[in-house]
């Protein structure tokens, strides 16, 4: 994969922070921004995933469906569990 030279401009106290945790891991300051970007873009579609899930699970039945689904539910037992089909 080709990588893409740039230039940012950040704060002098994360660009120290930054330059102290990379010389901690051994790595240089690019390597440590490429992991960083990584960690943030897929903390980001985790976040987007969990906010997808919970708005699918955000639609709860109205009194009919869950009446209709313990209607339903209950002539399973009798039809299924009770007469074991």
């Amino acid at each position: 994969m080709a990588n893409i030279k740039t230039a940012i401009s950040v704060e002098e106290p994360l660009f120290k922070e930054v330059e102290a945790l990379a010389e901690e891991m051994k790595v240089s300051r690019s390597r440590l921004f490429t992991l960083a970007a990584r960690d943030f873009l897929q903390h980001h579609k985790n976040r987007k995933l969990l906010e997808a899930i919970n708005a699918a699970y955000d639609d709860l039945p109205d009194p009919e469906e869950e009446r209709l689904r313990i209607q339903m539910e209950s002539e399973f037992h009798r039809l299924v569990i009770k007469d074991k089909w």
